[in-house]
């Protein structure tokens, strides 16, 4: 059983609790987050379309401006899941682990990737496109295309057999 980018959105205990009623002994629960980070300058370019455009079109939305948090403000939710994974009282020791990785964006393919990030349909379907433009605009000026550095963090434990 695994969890992607999702399971912040669980309530920990009550996720672990469940995880152990529907994996078999020797079954696995993996919970893992990918943070990123574009290269400082898109970076910059990016955050400042979304301060500008998200404070006149939807001053309630998320403030997307900065970024994700990091790798080590993804650890601090592996560490919460994995103290939940152990007070479940069903799995063996939970392990971490870290998985530093990159891939090479176009602009197209970055607008893309966007639009599924959570906060996004609280944008205003006009911010939205004033976003999309924006974004567009920032990474054609860098060249059209950017290698986007990830770390993969995770937390697993195997269901034990009692």
């Amino acid at each position: 059983m695994t969890a992607g980018q999702a399971w912040h959105w669980v309530d920990m205990a009550a996720g672990a609790a469940k995880a152990a009623q529907a994996l078999a002994p020797g079954g696995l629960l993996a919970v893992f987050w990918n943070s990123f980070l574009p290269p400082p300058e898109v970076n910059a370019a990016i955050g400042a379309v979304y301060r500008r455009v998200l404070a006149r079109v939807a001053p309630g939305a998320p403030d997307m401006s900065g970024g994700m948090p990091g790798p080590e403000g993804y650890r601090q939710l592996c560490d919460k899941a994995a103290e939940a994974m152990a007070a479940a009282g069903a799995f063996g020791p939970p392990e971490h682990w870290r998985f530093d990785w990159s891939r090479d964006y176009t602009t197209a393919q970055w607008l893309d990737a966007v639009q599924t990030f959570g906060g996004w349909g609280r944008i205003p379907a006009g911010g939205q496109r004033e976003v999309l433009d924006g974004i567009g605009e920032a990474i054609d000026n860098a060249g059209g295309s950017f290698t986007m550095r990830y770390a993969t963090v995770g937390a697993a434990a195997a269901r034990s057999a009692g």
